[in-house]
């Protein structure tokens, strides 16, 4: 699988990360008259995919019913769907990929994935556990681009039984999408840090907007508020799913945020100028030592 351009690559679910993932392939590998390769998509949204069709971003589209036919035809699949559908697709197309295929997924829990395994994997393909760090406040495969992978962070799950030619293949087509750093590591640290960077931030950005007086605080914006609370234009079938899946990860991440603000509180409270100006001091240079080491990762 050494040429992207002559590859067969498959998506099941072209929302906006299937909707995205298809079209920056299509732009970045299959934008050549002479290249070979081809684009499936699999989808219940018919509108979606003759939308995508319509773009020139899909070759072929599929409803669920004819599933295994397509997958039977893609050198890579994407699996682009909510958690629990991913493993339920996995499970269901277990004997339908074509044999050599590497598959993939882009859900943001990998414990439930990697638990079932077992019933997932064939020795002729290569399941590569995947997490794309893209995204967007809005949904849908109209709302999908091609940009939003660029300098973003790919995390990878990796199993004992994956092919380093195949795990080598996947980070260079990473590279190609427009992501800048390939994380690996094991799905119970994923699950734990993705807790912390990701679901406790829409949790946070979610209680600050129930909080608000009136929508009309807005006028009185400056930026903050709006910065803070972008992700909470949220998919909420989604993401209450993200929630309860790692639910005791984000549970604790929340147990010590709340003592971080209280701790933050109990200085304004008591009107503790020297203590709160230490504090403040001190989150900022953390905030710095964060920041140096975004800078210093490497792809």
């Amino acid at each position: 699988m050494n040429d992207f351009s002559n590859l067969t690559y498959g998506f099941a679910g072209l929302g906006l990360m299937g909707g995205s993932l298809a079209k920056a392939v299509r732009a970045k590998i299959l934008n050549s008259a002479d290249a070979k390769g081809k684009i499936l998509a699999l989808d219940s949204n018919v509108a979606a995919l003759a939308t995508a069709v319509e773009r020139g971003v899909v070759d072929e589209t599929f409803t669920p019913a004819a599933a295994a036919a397509m997958l039977k035809r893609c050198d890579l699949v994407f699996v682009c769907l909510y958690p629990a559908k991913t493993i339920e697709f996995l499970k269901k197309h277990h004997s339908d990929f074509k044999s050599g295929a590497i598959v993939s997924d882009i859900s943001g829990v990998k414990t439930s994935i990697m638990l079932s395994l077992p019933d997932i994997l064939r020795e002729d393909i290569d399941f590569i556990c995947g997490h794309p760090m893209a995204g967007s406040e809005k949904e849908g495969f109209y709302h999908s681009s091609e940009y939003i992978f660029e300098g973003r962070n790919y995390i990878l799950t990796l199993h004992p039984s994956n092919k380093p030619e195949n795990v080598a293949f996947f980070k260079r087509l990473a590279g190609i999408l427009g992501f800048s750093r390939i994380t690996e590591t094991n799905y119970a640290l994923h699950d734990h840090k993705i807790a912390f960077t990701s679901q406790l931030c829409h949790v946070i950005a979610s209680a600050l907007v129930e909080s608000a007086e009136d929508a009309e605080i807005t006028a009185f914006g400056g930026g903050s508020f709006e910065d803070l609370t972008r992700i909470a234009m949220i998919n909420a079938p989604l993401w209450t799913e993200l929630f309860l899946a790692n639910r005791n990860e984000l549970l604790a991440h929340i147990d010590a945020f709340e003592l971080a603000l209280k701790k933050i509180t109990g200085f304004i409270r008591s009107g503790d100028s020297d203590g709160l100006c230490r504090e403040l001091e001190a989150v900022r240079l953390k905030r710095i030592d964060m920041s140096t080491t975004e800078r210093n990762a490497s792809f």
